[in-house]
């Protein structure tokens, strides 16, 4: 694996952020994190080099489902691979996900074997 690989997690909820990051960190990926959509997309429009975007779909102020849509009006990450992260795996919730621009779609508790699956699949 490609020692560079950097996955943007963005998730209001630090203890999901700090289990995700040591999870992330021992398969060889570096870790940015940002705790809101607002300060996520500020990040991706200074800077170019993440390769994978993990986003909580449940935030306050900007909800996942508007912050894909943002980043993929961003000239520079329109094809940026996304997984929607979710607690709330209702009927409909993936499909809704996708919809939005987001490549895949992972239910909490996070299942890190599914998770790896779908992050070597997209990077």
């Amino acid at each position: 694996m490609d020692d560079h690989k950097i996955i943007l997690i963005v998730d209001d909820d630090q203890r999901n952020i700090f289990a995700l990051r040591l999870t992330l960190k021992v398969k060889g990926y570096q870790i940015l994190s940002s705790a809101t959509a607002r300060e996520a997309i500020q990040l991706l429009e200074n800077d170019n080099s993440v390769s994978l975007v993990l986003m909580d779909m449940m935030m306050p102020e900007i909800d996942g489902y508007e912050a894909i849509r943002l980043i993929r009006g961003l000239k520079l990450n329109h094809d940026l691979p996304i997984i929607a992260v979710t607690a709330q795996a209702m009927s409909g919730d993936k499909e809704k996900c996708l919809e939005a621009g987001a490549q895949a779609y992972i239910s909490k508790p996070i299942d890190v074997d599914k998770l790896m699956v779908e992050i070597e699949r997209l990077i």
